[in-house]
């Protein structure tokens, strides 16, 4: 069967960058990877042709050797390609750092070990109360736990549980085409370096099952919307016994009728009357600690800001507590019999009588502006 051409297989230009030939391999080694692909048995071929074409393209002197005479280069040792072949470790490393950090946790990834258990994420939803304070939370899902048949053992009989024949108990194997060699989890045993002989019957030998699960969640006070509360070896099962995942609760807060928060701060609306914001009054307001009062200074204007101090969160990664900041609503009254507009209309009168508009510092200073811009 005749090879690709190694700038189609990375779908690259021939005079491709060593920047764009490396991204270009990333993206096809991640999508071919085959602790990534275990139902595809044509991805890790098609891993192994983009691995070796990298290989040859990120090389300055293969590149011009491959340019100059294509796959003949390699062939028959020419080029130095058997002993340039080098681990495969040193490759993948050039671009991602370290192979273990993005492909160790996969099923199988090196070193005999199985995979460790997927984190699991819950979406719990708090009132505002709840979030602020703090409070215990019963939450129930489904997940793969450890099979109560075998204890997560993959089979009953422990002396049904041997050294993998295929990598003698390593858990790897070494897999050479043409210059390059390839060292991935083995086939046979998946990475562990064990085989099952009668696996168990309820988990297949897989060692989890997916159980119903209930737990009591502690949620810290401060905690806000988009938070998250990580529960350490809650998440997946780990295959045949290996580490668990962890599980994150992240916090959803609904939203309150009277307070909305801001960080550590609280806002919200107070109504008042025309009549007490002209006048002044002290008005009893609620808090999530209880009510306070709080006074409204004569001649307050609607939309001004009133700051209560120390009612507002004391976020949970923090100490100091937040405000519970009032914004002053003055309310227009509504629905007037006769007698009450004609009361309005006299006191109008009396308001209009003064021409300097001492009692509307805001309508004074508008029709000011209003001069100055048609002047």
């Amino acid at each position: 069967m005749s090879k690709r051409d190694f700038y189609e297989v990375l779908g690259v230009a021939k005079n491709a960058d060593e920047k764009e030939i490396k991204k270009a391999y990333r993206k096809l080694a991640m999508k071919y990877h085959p602790d990534r692909n275990s139902d595809d048995p044509d991805a890790e071929d098609k891993f192994k042709e983009a691995s070796m074409a990298y290989e040859v393209l990120n090389d300055s002197s293969k590149r011009a050797a491959y340019d100059r005479m294509g796959h003949a280069a390699f062939e028959n040792g020419m080029g130095g390609a058997g002993a340039g072949a080098g681990n495969f470790q040193d490759i993948f490393g050039d671009i991602f750092g370290n192979f273990g950090d993005i492909f160790g946790q996969s099923r199988g990834g090196g070193g005999g070990r199985s995979r460790r258990g997927s984190d699991l994420r819950y979406v719990i939803e708090l009132t505002l109360e709840e979030a602020v304070h703090g409070c215990k939370k019963e939450i129930n899902f489904t997940a793969p736990a450890p099979c109560d048949t075998c204890q997560g053992k993959g089979a009953k009989d422990p002396a049904d549980i041997v050294t993998c024949p295929t990598c003698h108990g390593q858990g790897q194997v070494r897999m050479q085409q043409g210059f390059f060699a390839v060292q991935q989890a083995c086939p046979d045993c998946r990475g562990t370096g064990k085989k099952i002989k009668n696996p168990c019957p309820d988990c297949h030998g897989e060692g989890v099952k997916d159980k119903s699960r209930t737990l009591e969640v502690s949620i810290p006070a401060g905690v806000d919307d988009g938070d998250r509360v990580r529960l350490a070896g809650e998440g997946e099962a780990g295959a045949a016994g290996v580490q668990n995942g962890d599980l994150y609760v992240e916090v959803r807060v609904k939203e309150h009728p009277v307070f909305n928060r801001q960080g550590a701060d609280l806002y919200m609306d107070v109504p008042v009357s025309i009549t007490d914001a002209a006048l002044g009054k002290e008005v009893e307001i609620p808090t999530l600690d209880g009510k306070v009062k709080l006074k409204v200074a004569e001649g307050t204007q609607s939309g001004k800001l009133l700051r209560v101090r120390g009612k507002g969160v004391i976020p949970v990664r923090t100490t100091m507590r937040g405000d519970l900041i009032c914004r002053i609503m003055v309310e227009t009254p509504v629905n007037l019999n006769r007698e009450q507009k004609e009361l309005l209309r006299q006191f109008q009168d009396t308001l209009d009588g003064d021409s300097k508009h001492a009692q509307s510092p805001k309508k004074k200073s508008f029709f000011e502006k209003l001069g100055d811009l048609f002047d």
